[in-house]
Parts: structure tokens; C-alpha cells; sequence
């Protein structure tokens, strides 16, 4: 129980800080839905200009859009996600004979736990998305919700379309966990690994972990992405009475309709953003549950 407690306080305390990237980053990847370039209004060019115009449209605290269904989600999902994966490391599963970390190991065990934590925190992705979707008129993208709270949405959505409702692309957001935790975790276990076994950074402990979880942050990133605008895209989009997509169907029906309308790059609109929110919550993520782990450790060795 302690582990999964453990990853949950990681993942707050980076989703905090990491918050308004993650603002910018949906407000993008929903910036010209299934319109061609050149033939849609650009609101967001960028990170700057982007946090420019949602200040000036909205005022400074929308860059906290969504703030507590994202801390909630941050919560459960790596509670559930580094919980495992360190059960696993505890019974012996990730490393050989040597104290290793086996990579297809470490890869797997970070896929199956990341889909886990995706299973039980879609509902609060969905809420989150929404929420931070929504803004003044003038600078508005994708569908508005116009939801006013979490709680809101979440009577609202229940009443609309039952509990099915909540889970709506769930098994989107549990492929698109499975590659993002798989891709960090995995990354970042070797990385610091293969950092210590060569003496590297040792002017403290932790270093290692902070250089490690950038490069975790950047694959998976680029691991990420795709999936990402299309999970945005599914959640944000409007439904009808029994809860289908007015725009899209599916996972596959939205990928073919992005290609076709916005071409193969609009799978990595927002990327900038999305580098410049996992990049500090990477760090901030792997590097808290590496203190709290030893924390937890130095205390347990005194009692």
C-alpha cells in the first residue's frame, strides 16, 4: 500500500507545477480540428504567445484550468502505475541475477501498469480535458463543455449518458498510458542505471535521477505525442444521447480524419508544449518517488 501511496504523492507534486503546459498543450492539439491548413483561425502559435493570449483572454489563473481533476488523475494514475511497477521490482521481476534492469522486463511491467492506472483515471482525464478546453469566444478550439467544476461535469456527464459515460475512450487512454509509461519509466531506469554504474554525476544522489528523467521525458515524448491529440480529440469531442462521437467513432476513425483533413504532422501539434510539460514532471515525478522512496526506506530501517 505504502508504494502505491508513495507513487501518488510523486505524481501530484509534479502535476502542480506542470499544469499550465498541459493547458497550452490541449488548447493546440484542438487549435484547427479537421480543418486544413491555412483555413482556420491560429489563436496558439506557440508556447509564449500562447500563455500571452490565455492570460489576456481569460486571466492568469487559466493556465490552472483543471487543475484538480489533473491532481486527482495524477493521483490515481501513478499510485496505481509506480505501485506496481515497484511491486514488481520487489518480488525480483525487473532485474537478473546481478541487480540489473532486464529492459523487456522493465518495458513490460511499465506498460501493464501504466494501462492499469489509465483504466481507473480516464474519467478524470475526460473531466480534465474538457475543462481545460474551455474559453472566452474570441479564443476558443474543439467543442466547449462549459462545464464549471469537476463535480459538475461529473453529475453532468453521469446524467447524461450513465457511468459508460465517464469511461467514454477509456481503452484510448489505456493504449496511450501503456506507451507513455513504458517508454518513461523503461527509458529512465537505464538510463540512471547505466549514469552509476559509470560514476557519472555522483556530486549527489539524485542527479542522476534528474538527468535520467529528462531523457525519459523527451522519449516519451516522441513515443507519445500521436496518441496524445488523438485521445485530446476523442474526450473534447461533443456526444449524442446514447454517448457516441459527433466526430469521431473511434481511435481509427479519428486518425484516418486527421490525416485526411490536417496531413500526418497535426499528430504532433502541440509536441512543444507537451515536451515542456512532461520534461518538469518527468523530473519532478521520478525524482520525488525517488526521495520519497528513500524516505520511506530510512524510515522503515529505524523501526
Amino acid at each position: 500500500m505504502v508504494d502505491f501511496i508513495i507513487g501518488g504523492l510523486a505524481g501530484v507534486g509534479a502535476g502542480f507545477f506542470s499544469n499550465p503546459f498541459d493547458v497550452v498543450k490541449t488548447r493546440m492539439q484542438l487549435q484547427g480540428e479537421l480543418r486544413a491548413r491555412g483555413q482556420h483561425a491560429v489563436h496558439y502559435r506557440n508556447i509564449p504567445h500562447a500563455m500571452y493570449t490565455i492570460v489576456k483572454h481569460d486571466g492568469i489563473a487559466a493556465l490552472q484550468k483543471g487543475l484538480v481533476p489533473a491532481l486527482c488523475f495524477q493521483w490515481v494514475v501513478n499510485g496505481v502505475r509506480l505501485g506496481i511497477y515497484q511491486q514488481a521490482d520487489n518480488h525480483g521481476y525487473l532485474r537478473d541475477e546481478k541487480g540489473n534492469t532486464k529492459f523487456s522486463n522493465s518495458l513490460f511491467f511499465g506498460a501493464i501498469s501504466g494501462m492499469a492506472g489509465a483504466f481507473f483515471g480516464s474519467p478524470l482525464q475526460l473531466i480534465k480535458t474538457q475543462l481545460m478546453s474551455y474559453s472566452s469566444k474570441e479564443i476558443a478550439v474543439g467543442t466547449q463543455h462549459a462545464h464549471s467544476g469537476m463535480m459538475y461535469a461529473i453529475r453532468r456527464i453521469y446524467e447524461k449518458n450513465g457511468l459508460g459515460g465517464l469511461w467514454r475512450g477509456a481503452h484510448g487512454m489505456m493504449i496511450r498510458n501503456s506507451i507513455g509509461s513504458a517508454s518513461q519509466i523503461a527509458s529512465f531506469a537505464l538510463c540512471k542505471e547505466w549514469m552509476n554504474a559509470n560514476d557519472m554525476f555522483q556530486q549527489s544522489k539524485y542527479l542522476s535521477s534528474f538527468v535520467a528523467s529528462n531523457i525519459g521525458a523527451l522519449v516519451k515524448t516522441v513515443a507519445l505525442t500521436p496518441m496524445d491529440v488523438i485521445m485530446t480529440r476523442l474526450y473534447n469531442q461533443s456526444v449524442d444521447a446514447e454517448g457516441r462521437g459527433m466526430l469521431y467513432s473511434g481511435i481509427a476513425d479519428c486518425a484516418r480524419k486527421i490525416t485526411r483533413t490536417e496531413g500526418l504532422l497535426a499528430f504532433y501539434k502541440g509536441m512543444g508544449p507537451s515536451y515542456f510539460r512532461q520534461a518538469p514532471h518527468t523530473v519532478l515525478l521520478l525524482v520525488f518517488w525517488d526521495m520519497l522512496k528513500d524516505i520511506h526506506n530510512s524510515y522503515e530501517a529505524k523501526f
